[in-house]
């Protein structure tokens, strides 16, 4: 009776199979390590307890749809890291505040950034690693050695990860079509493009799309309305042995709460692989359509996963337990 008072003092808003909640937070703080706590009990009388540790975050807004706090508290679970990763909702006008308050909070390694902020925050870190510079866009800060804020784009290595296979063959051509414009679009035309794909990048606004290719992609590539690829085309695609086609949905269309995307699967050559970044849904009627047109798909949980993995590391220093991906993904679609 006496350990179980004590335990309910020492975690009095945890519900069970929850993550830990701090009333003065108003927000859920996932904790690697609340289950072993929870079976050790409190500290001895006489001894603070260590309510503070080292954490990560995701920014964004809106934020509540964000499936990093999942999967970084799934692989700190794993690790048995003393650590937390948490969602944080900041706005636009709250974004310099945020990073500003962050600098001075030593416990705060690093966050995820997500839209709107992907670009914003180019001019809010001390310094950009390349990729990031070249892409014009950032998806994690972390803290260096020395206390500098680094701004990388893992948004590439997460979106080319689950195409690794496939591009150590040698191809007679590789060939993308790219839906979307935005920022998620920024970071994959560089990494196609970086690996030897003649793109069509298809937005609302094609002098956009050419802005685009002509600031992050070498050699000679193609611009189309969005709209062009919603009505069938009798085109008679040649030849594809020997060659690696690509159609990506890089734009939010088709995500909860958004239009769907418009997309005759006329316009994909055959043997195509159809590559859908939208999370949530995970499961897109664009990747259904596709595996009903007989297509290879992708799902976004692939680059979300790939992306949070290279993350991971910078702001803990290990390397996230891979070998539970399968694990890690029925969670998230649970």
């Amino acid at each position: 009776m006496a350990r179980s008072l004590l335990l309910r003092r020492c975690l009095s808003h945890r519900r069970a199979g929850r993550a830990i909640v701090r009333e003065h937070y108003g927000r859920p703080v996932h904790r690697a390590r609340h289950a072993a706590l929870a079976g050790a009990g409190c500290p001895a009388r006489g001894r603070r307890a260590r309510l503070v540790t080292i954490y990560a975050e995701v920014i964004g807004d809106p934020i509540a749809q964000s499936k990093s706090p999942a999967i970084h508290t799934f692989w700190l679970e794993k690790l048995g890291l003393d650590a937390e990763y948490r969602a944080h909702h900041v706005t636009t006008d709250g974004l310099a505040e945020y990073i500003a308050a962050r600098r001075e909070d030593t416990e705060w390694r690093g966050c995820n950034v997500t839209m709107p902020h992907k670009q914003a925050v180019l001019a809010l870190v001390d310094r950009l690693e390349p990729l990031a510079k070249r892409v014009g866009a950032v998806n994690t800060i972390h803290r260096a050695k020395d206390g500098k804020l680094v701004g990388r784009n893992t948004d590439v290595a997460g979106f080319l990860e689950p195409l690794q296979q496939r591009l150590r063959k040698q191809h007679y051509f590789r060939m993308a079509r790219v839906l979307g414009t935005g920022g998620a679009a920024r970071a994959i035309v560089a990494g196609l493009s970086a690996e030897g794909f003649t793109l069509v990048l298809a937005g609302r606004d094609p002098e956009k799309a050419r802005e685009l290719l002509d600031e992050l992609a070498e050699g000679e590539h193609h611009t189309a309305p969005l709209a062009h690829f919603a009505k069938a085309t009798d085109f008679a695609f040649d030849d594809r042995e020997g060659c690696c086609d690509l159609v990506v949905n890089a734009s939010p269309l088709g995500m909860r709460g958004q239009p769907p995307l418009a997309f005759d699967w006329s316009h994909a050559p055959p043997g195509s692989i159809a590559y859908d970044i939208v999370t949530d849904p995970v499961e897109t009627d664009f990747l259904k359509s596709a595996r009903e047109a007989g297509f290879e798909t992708i799902d976004g949980l692939s680059m979300l996963i790939g992306q949070a993995a290279a993350a991971f590391t910078h702001f803990f220093g290990e390397e996230p337990p891979r070998g539970h991906d399968d694990e890690l993904r029925a969670r998230l679609m649970a």
